[in-house]
Parts: C-alpha cells; structure tokens; sequence
C-alpha cells in the first residue's frame, strides 16, 4: 500500500498488468453487473445538462430507459449510477460496426460536442475508488471478463498506474500522479544476499 497525499493505492496498481483489450471483450464491463456505472455527486448536473449533445448517439433502447428512469438513478445504498436498458447494458452504450459496446458519452466528448468525457468510474475502470471521511482508497478491481486485458498488458509489460495515466491525473491532478510514479520508481526490489561459502 502506498499513501499518495490523502489517497491510499493498493499495491495491485503498481503490479497488475493491464490493457483494454476491446476487440476480446466487446465493452463487457458496459454490460455486466447489477447496476450503471457508479456516478460521482459533482458528475449529476453535468450528467443533465449534456443530454441533447448526447442524443444522437444513444440507441433507441437507452433513450428509453432515460427517459424513463432520468440521466441517472439512486440506489438503496445511497448512491447514483447510470440507467441500464433492461437491467443490462449502460443506456448511454451503443455497439458499433464490429459488435464493440462503446460509449455514447465519450462519443460524443470525441466528436466535440460535449467537454465531459465520460463518468470518472468508466475513466478510471479497473481502478474503483472508495471513499472515506478523510481520505480514498483506489484498488485493482479484478473481473473475469477482463481477463484479456491482463493477457494485453502482460505481453506489452504496462501496469495499471501507467495504462491509467490520463484518468488518474483527471481525478487527482499532474503533481499528485508524478509523486505517485516516484513512490513506485523509488521502491527498488531488495537484493538477495549472498551465501558466505
């Protein structure tokens, strides 16, 4: 566990390899579970006020579902999560030209409609980050169906932090992830001892 400022980074962030590897899962983390994606209090106005730029790239189905639940929804935990279309895919997905679930939002962000890329939770995944009274934790979510992306990342030798570089700066800022990149360079593998013969 390393403490960056007031955010605790499991050591799996440092040591998992990791890759998304779309062509392999198809945007199965858009799919599976039993909610949304999870939605930060700050991301709720932002999640109403970019809901035109957004239309045209959300599937008739997930239009639907907002307008039937509204841009976002609160659960029994307390906590706000994106709609899903039937209790499956994200209703702000839609599958392109090669069955890949992609997300409409970020579509959108890309085409420069929309300012906000995408909720901070998909940014971020396989990072989730708990929050605390005084501080966050993040940890390596591990999920079978992202298998493929530790296949990926194994292969090209990229751990977690470096592969999630971008959205770990969105979150915390430039200075908070160079400290945190020098806390792992610095920790330097012990060397074994040699045996006196």
């Amino acid at each position: 566990m390393i403490k960056v400022g007031e955010v605790l980074v499991s050591d799996d962030i440092k040591e998992v390899e990791f890759v998304c590897n779309l062509e392999k899962c198809k945007g199965a983390c858009c799919v599976e579970g039993d909610l949304g994606a999870p939605l930060d209090d700050d991301e709720l106005p932002i999640m109403e006020s970019i809901q035109e730029e957004i239309r045209p790239y959300i599937t008739k189905e997930g239009l639907k579902s907002i307008k039937r639940h509204g841009p976002y929804l609160l659960d029994e935990d307390g906590d706000y999560s994106t709609p899903t279309i039937n209790g499956k895919e994200c209703a702000y997905a839609s599958y392109d030209e090669k069955g890949i679930l992609k997300c409409g939002i970020e579509q959108a962000y890309l085409d420069g409609k929309t300012k906000f890329r995408k909720p901070i939770s998909c940014h971020l995944y396989p990072i989730r980050v708990i929050k605390k009274k005084d501080f966050e934790a993040i940890n390596y979510h591990k999920w079978s169906v992202c298998s493929a992306a530790c296949t990926l990342g194994q292969s090209l030798g990229v751990p977690v932090y470096k592969f999630l570089k971008e959205p770990l700066i969105r979150r915390y800022g430039e200075a908070w992830y160079k400290e945190l990149v020098k806390h792992i360079e610095s920790e330097k593998p012990q060397k074994k001892k040699q045996k006196k013969r």
